[in-house]
């Protein structure tokens, strides 16, 4: 099976071709510096670009893969969760592309996707769910922070979500009162590398709490009270770098400690973890710590799979076809608030 697979759920205009499991190609292009100038993603500005780049994303992905539109065998796009505006610029072309060319065409989850990211791997990447595992999954970016029990492939159950803050919500909403560049999670990370995270002591929402929910509104609440009080110390480079080495270890400790607790509360031994904020360093090392101490297998996505991408997306609609999951009627709409069950 050779499967078009479009994502353009938030700022990213993503295409991919892939075929029996293997990845040909995976083009994106990002609108980073574009919402730098607004601290955040415009949904207007988003869809604009969309429409802009995703005829050349698309074209650029069929050629790398090198095949032509003939040969596909089917489509799908990201439904949601994600920008109404945004989703529905690459949902309703790859509908259209299905419908030109009478092929199938799947409407994918973006967290849905996310969660079998993770057993894509290689190079050229590829698919390998001969190895998976009953596993806790851990999805976290800046919109979402959610563990998802799964149980079997395509067969999953939510845990807990935020009730708030996303993780990388509070992490850019923080790094955004240092006065860091758009977006501020990667720039945390690479300041919090020569910074001490014991030199200010921040809470850790939630990390008591039995439940398997996140909150990190609180967090970002102290911090912006801990700058009014101390507004000198945003003068001082070191002081800056240790301020972001504590936000981070208080962030990264709240996930790794209520992963790993939902993983042994539901008799796992492997723990999965996706999203964009999984590119950031301290988590993945800290979770490669814990996993290690406690005997769990660990798989994590890699960093290319972390952001906004149309592989997933291929690679889960091509698992559902092959195991002929039902299609939705061509004409089906965007979901923009499609919450994962």
């Amino acid at each position: 099976m050779t499967l078009l697979a479009i994502e353009t759920s938030c700022d990213e205009t993503s295409a991919a071709v892939v075929r029996d499991g293997k990845i040909l190609s995976n083009t994106v292009s990002s609108q980073i510096k574009l919402h730098a100038e607004y601290g955040g993603v415009v949904p207007e500005l988003a869809a604009r670009e969309h429409l802009k780049n995703l005829l050349p994303v698309t074209r650029a992905a069929l050629h790398e893969a090198g095949i032509s539109s003939k040969e596909l065998d089917a489509v799908a796009a990201t439904q949601g969760p994600g920008l109404g505006i945004a989703l529905l610029v690459g949902f309703k072309a790859a509908q259209a592309v299905a419908f030109a060319l009478n092929k199938p065409f799947l409407g994918i989850n973006h967290h849905e996707a996310h969660l079998y990211s993770p057993w894509i791997a290689g190079t050229p990447p590829v698919a390998d769910f001969s190895q998976f595992q009953p596993n806790v999954s851990l999805i976290v970016s800046g919109g979402h922070t959610m563990l998802v029990l799964v149980e079997s492939e395509l067969k999953h159950r939510v845990l807990g979500g935020t009730i708030d803050d996303a993780a990388g919500e509070c992490f850019d909403k923080t790094g955004k009162m240092m006065g860091l560049a758009y977006p501020a999670g990667p720039e945390i990370d690479r300041l919090a590398e020569q910074g001490n995270p014991k030199a200010f002591d921040f809470p850790r929402p939630l990390l008591h709490d039995p439940g398997d929910d996140f909150s990190f509104s609180g967090l970002k609440t102290s911090v912006r009270y801990f700058l009014r009080d101390n507004p000198a110390l945003l003068d001082d480079a070191q002081k800056i770098r240790d301020l972001c080495a504590s936000v981070q270890a208080a962030i990264v400790e709240v996930l790794v400690t209520k992963t790993l607790r939902a993983a042994r509360r539901n008799n796992v031994r492997c723990v999965t973890a996706s999203g964009g904020v999984t590119c950031n360093r301290a988590l993945r090392a800290e979770l490669t710590r814990a996993c290690e101490r406690n005997g769990f297998n660990l798989r994590l996505a890699e960093k290319s799979l972390c952001t906004d991408n149309a592989a997933m997306i291929g690679i889960l609609a091509e698992r559902k076809l092959l195991q002929q999951f039902p299609l939705p009627p061509l004409d089906e709409e965007i979901q923009p608030g499609w919450v994962l069950a």
